[in-house]
């Protein structure tokens, strides 16, 4: 199964404002595993970029005046999304900033959701944690997973620790080396759209013996105090 974890940073927060997409940033996941692949660009939105939102990811509109505009990337964005399962923060927002300049260029593929199954991992969260914050910042406490390198927001960073977070609260745990966060930080910082190599490192936790029996002990306390039984024992 591939799947593509993605983020955008725009102009500000509403598309019926006028608003537009500034960056782009992916994450390939094929079968639970963070691939070298990624995807990452930033755009020129042809309009002003609203103060609140610049605070927000510290991206000035002078930075992106010779960056390329949606229409000059959109093919190749779209082919390294195609048939993707995607997973995005809050997916509402971005998916509809994306159908909304792909509709801008009139290109043949009208939304998002036409090429990819699209899920959203704040719903997800929800699900999981009711009535508990559910940022990315929240999750990554939750989670214990190292986010301090994280000043301010970026699309193709919040990727990365998206990737880290999903896999998490699925069921797994995929770690990035030094190495790869090194060479995803020279990439915002250099501000080239670039699909370049990255290295990862999976770390493999196991439990010891005592955990194991105090965890067997636990779920047979858990057992003992359920009067209709338990799915794990039918």
């Amino acid at each position: 199964m591939r799947q593509v974890v993605l983020d955008t940073e725009t102009t500000g927060l509403e598309v019926s404002d006028g608003h537009r997409v500034i960056e782009i940033g992916a994450i390939e996941i094929v079968n639970r595993t963070v691939t070298e692949r990624f995807y990452h660009q930033y755009l020129n939105p042809e309009r002003a970029i609203d103060a609140g939102a610049q605070e927000v990811h510290g991206i000035s509109i002078e930075s992106l005046q010779d960056k390329p505009k949606f229409v000059d990337i959109c093919d190749e964005f779209i082919e390294f999304i195609r048939g993707s399962h995607l997973i995005i923060h809050n997916a509402a927002f971005d998916v509809g900033f994306l159908d909304h300049e792909l509709a801008i260029v009139g290109h043949r593929v009208k939304n998002i959701q036409q090429i990819c199954t699209v899920t959203d991992s704040l719903q997800e969260a929800r699900k999981m944690h009711p009535g508990q914050r559910n940022s990315l910042d929240a999750l990554c406490k939750r989670y214990d997973i190292d986010n301090t390198h994280r000043e301010l927001h970026g699309a193709l960073l919040d990727a990365q620790i998206l990737a880290d977070v999903y896999m998490a609260m699925t069921g797994g745990q995929v770690t990035m080396s030094l190495t790869a966060d090194d060479q995803i930080k020279k990439q915002i910082q250099s501000d080239e759209s670039v699909d370049q190599s990255v290295n990862y490192e999976l770390k493999l936790v196991e439990a010891s013996q005592q955990e194991i029996q105090e965890h067997e002990k636990m779920l047979e306390n858990m057992a003992n105090s359920c009067d209709q039984g338990v799915l794990w024992k039918t």
